[in-house]
């Protein structure tokens, strides 16, 4: 028995390894979307004064949250990675325990808002390079990411010269201010000459008048003769 065909043609699918490719980048892709990822924020280095205080910040991020979240700082020094702290955090919201193996540290994140910042107190030129915050997310599959903040030591911050900001400043304020002239002498002009033309229309219909009455037309005011009386 022959089977006859409709005539409605099945969808192309492709070879089997093209469509076994394409599902694998669809799910790579929505496995980074969820991965761990470490920041410093926008701006990942801070140019600050021997004997200060400083703040080096780092944050993470995960899609479906953290478990036992490893995490640590370490920093860079002349290309031997000392460790300065490190600890464990088992949820969101809950302060870890931390360890710290570098002096003049203090970990100051406290896990608010997934925050694992750490502060540097009294800071020296031999604390200056990169610090590098480290985490690792076994909810993930021990997926990890770090990020790098460049702390730079210096003896005194350095001046900006505003020299030429102040002269593009003074500048603009200067045309402003004769744009802004110009247009009050312009409305003042233009004052002036309105006035100047009402007054010329009054002198006009004045002047109408006095000759109408000189020349004796009709509605003036001339002398007229008295008609003779009848003897």
């Amino acid at each position: 028995m022959e089977v006859q065909w409709t005539g409605v043609k099945p969808p192309k699918l492709g070879p089997p390894h093209t469509i076994v490719g394409l599902i694998f980048f669809v799910l790579l892709g929505v496995w980074y979307a969820q991965a761990l990822e470490m920041s410093v924020g926008k701006i990942p280095f801070l140019e600050a004064v021997n004997g200060s205080t400083v703040v080096i910040p780092c944050t993470y991020a995960s899609c479906i949250g953290i478990k036992n979240l490893y995490f640590n700082w370490q920093f860079n020094d002349n290309g031997t990675m000392q460790k300065v702290c490190e600890s464990v955090i088992p949820s969101e919201g809950i302060e870890p325990h931390v360890s710290i193996y570098r002096e003049r540290v203090e970990f100051v994140g406290k896990n608010h808002n997934n925050n694992i910042s750490i502060l540097l107190w009294n800071i020296t030129f031999e604390d200056g390079g990169e610090y590098t915050c480290f985490g690792r997310n076994p909810k993930e599959k021990d997926k990890n990411h770090s990020a790098i903040f460049n702390l730079i030591v210096v003896d005194e911050l350095r001046v900006v010269d505003n020299t030429l900001t102040i002269i593009i400043a003074s500048a603009v304020g200067g045309a402003i201010a004769l744009l802004m002239g110009f247009m009050l002498l312009k409305n003042l002009t233009l004052f002036v000459l309105a006035k100047l033309e009402e007054k010329n229309k009054e002198c006009l219909v004045t002047s109408s008048g006095i000759d109408n009455t000189e020349n004796g037309l009709s509605g003036s005011k001339a002398d007229s003769k008295p008609t003779p009386k009848k003897k």
